[in-house]
């Protein structure tokens, strides 16, 4: 089944030429129609379909999708609304830092599927530093996986410009060592948006994703 109609784009595309709360008031019902009930219907079943790779994905869609309304209390862009709408599936919903599950963004010809860990805290990062110091070949074999490379083609993130001795050391081999975040993104293209195939294709993105995030997960799980 198609989950969203042409309405959808067309609304996110007005909603950029027009980012004003009265415009947004006069089309709330378009709004509400043709983008808020239909993402929140999406995202419940990708809940229901990530609970096959985590059984521990027991959230509602309220849980997972953020507001549409922009913070501007520390933003130059004082626009009040995001052009598209977003959502976290996984275990902690929008909640959850590390992005153990999925990030998804849609909005007019524009559609991308995240994964890895994107805000980890202190001790999370070094766990994550030492799993790649000690297991240098296995994180090669997930950066170097056909399906990831494919999908993805790196992993991206902030870098630290010093690290402790004992990370440094392989930081010529293994720079990656050196990141804050390890996210990685696909870009599908936007004509999913309103077809049949967007469930089948998002949920094929992220399982060519799924060695890296396991290798990413595992020191935090302990």
């Amino acid at each position: 089944m198609a989950w969203f109609k042409p309405e959808f784009e067309l609304f996110l595309e007005d909603l950029k030429a027009n980012n004003n709360r009265e415009w947004f008031q006069a089309n709330k019902k378009r709004y509400e129609s043709f983008v808020k009930e239909p993402f929140k219907g999406f995202v419940s079943e990708m809940i229901l379909r990530m609970q096959h790779y985590d059984a521990e994905c027991r959230i509602e869609a309220k849980d997972a999708i953020f507001r549409i309304n922009r913070d501007i209390r520390f933003s130059k862009d004082k626009t009040p609304y995001k052009t598209l709408v977003s959502a976290v599936v996984g275990k902690g919903g929008k909640k959850e830092t590390t992005m153990s599950g999925m990030y998804i963004e849609m909005g007019h010809e524009h559609l991308r599927v995240y994964g890895g860990v994107y805000m980890p805290d202190k001790d999370q990062l070094y766990k994550i530093r030492q799993e790649i110091l000690y297991n240098q070949e296995a994180f090669k074999k997930c950066l170097n996986d056909r399906a990831f490379r494919s999908t993805y083609g790196e992993i991206r993130g902030e870098k630290n410009k010093r690290l402790p001795p004992e990370l440094a050391e392989i930081q010529d081999q293994q720079p990656l060592i050196a990141n804050k975040q390890f996210y990685y993104y696909a870009t599908l293209s936007p004509e999913l948006i309103t077809s049949d195939s967007l469930m089948d294709e998002v949920f094929k993105t992220f399982e060519a994703g799924i060695p890296m995030r396991d290798f990413l997960m595992t020191p935090l799980l302990d």
